[in-house]
């Protein structure tokens, strides 16, 4: 067992951890406050490098491992998960379908751009009544020979309406049940396609989350990721990388809690001591330091998993699954900490309590990644 960074892994860290300080931490409350997307840092980020990871750099992509993608991702997360959602799902979702299962015409017209930043991506799967259960698409993709008609509605899309390229679940053999779900690439702009309201959200305000329509739109079939049915496997297979980097994002708000609780407990004081001399608070920063560290190893596990090329799926479940309750505690514990001042936005702490809700919600809830762990528990 090898748990040593190398220097470009470690290179990799510092870049996201400055950036973060430097670019995205400035104006993160008024974002916050104002449900403002961060179109200029998310364009950085691209020129940076951070939104095409671990795309081949023949696709414009970084071309670096999945550990560098977690250690990014932690450190941005710190600092603006609206901001790394973002990054989250061109990189999980959107990137790394289209490299691993689209053709090489997807990869030249859509890749290419994604990798870069030079335009944003967005994955297209929960419906008004298809959340957790997948299965249930009601869009439906009807074949017309050379191109779908595409009608339906998508719910809860992350980077809604600041995508210009969304990969979208659509029945078009309801006869097959999921077998007869297609993965389909629609463009922002293709006649009939609506981006509806923007969510006013508990938290990740600065990320833009829309209900999609589609009326009528023709997609052509040159569009369509892999083979006839393929979709619900395409979508299974991307989530189950997307887990990977939502985990990462849960570890980074919970680090960043933390790092917020300990810089406070050494200035506040009270009893005539600094709080962090009392028992009560140093006991609560060992809890949260001992549970981020398993956290972090259990991303770091899947990420190297799948960089091996190994089935990663239960690992990533786990990840998730463990890595978002502890977003959720480490959160609710800072803003104890942080006592009356805690409940202020200037503080960050309670801007990161809502933050962490929602990794233990999007791209699989955490009874979803149970039901995953033991199937495959049970499996082998």
């Amino acid at each position: 067992m090898k748990f040593d960074l190398t220097e470009e892994q470690l290179a990799v860290r510092d870049a996201a951890r400055d950036f973060a300080q430097n670019e995205l931490l400035p104006g993160v409350i008024e974002r916050d406050e104002h449900q403002k997307f961060p179109a200029e840092q998310v364009k950085m980020m691209g020129e940076l490098g951070f939104m095409g990871m671990m795309v081949d750099p023949k696709y414009g992509g970084s071309g670096m491992d999945s550990v560098s993608y977690v250690l990014a991702m932690e450190e941005i997360s710190k600092i603006d998960a609206s901001a790394s959602v973002c990054m989250s799902v061109n990189n999980s979702l959107v990137c790394w379908g289209l490299e691993k299962y689209g053709n090489e015409e997807q990869k030249q017209k859509y890749l290419t751009r994604l990798a870069k930043g030079e335009i944003i991506g967005a994955f297209c799967l929960s419906e008004p009544e298809a959340g957790s259960d997948a299965t249930s698409q009601r869009t439906t993709a009807e074949d017309k020979g050379d191109y779908y008609l595409l009608n339906g509605t998508k719910n809860w899309i992350t980077n809604g309406n600041s995508a210009s390229v969304y990969i979208v679940m659509a029945q078009t053999d309801a006869s097959k049940a999921h077998k007869g779900i297609n993965a389909l690439i629609v463009e922002k702009g293709m006649e009939g396609f609506v981006v509806g309201k923007k969510e006013n959200k508990l938290g990740i305000r600065g990320s833009d989350t829309h209900s999609l329509m589609f009326q009528d739109v023709k997609v052509p079939k040159a569009n369509r990721i892999g083979d006839d049915g393929f979709g619900f496997s395409f979508a299974m297979s991307t989530l189950n990388g997307g887990r990977i980097g939502i985990a990462s994002q849960a570890l980074g708000i919970a680090s960043g809690a933390m790092e917020l609780s300990i810089a406070y407990a050494k200035e506040r004081k009270a009893f005539g001591k600094s709080i962090a001399e009392h028992q009560a608070i140093q006991f609560k920063l060992a809890d949260m330091a001992t549970e981020i560290e398993a956290a972090r190893l259990l991303c770091l596990r899947a990420a190297q998993l799948k960089d091996q090329k190994a089935d990663f799926s239960q690992a990533s479940a786990m990840a998730k699954l463990f890595a978002s309750d502890v977003a959720m505690k480490t959160t609710v514990e800072a803003v104890q900490i942080h006592g009356g001042y805690g409940y202020v936005k200037e503080y960050h702490v309670e801007r990161l309590m809502r933050d962490a809700k929602i990794t233990q919600i999007y791209e699989g809830t955490s009874e979803i990644q149970k039901i995953v762990i033991s199937r495959g528990l049970l499996k082998n």
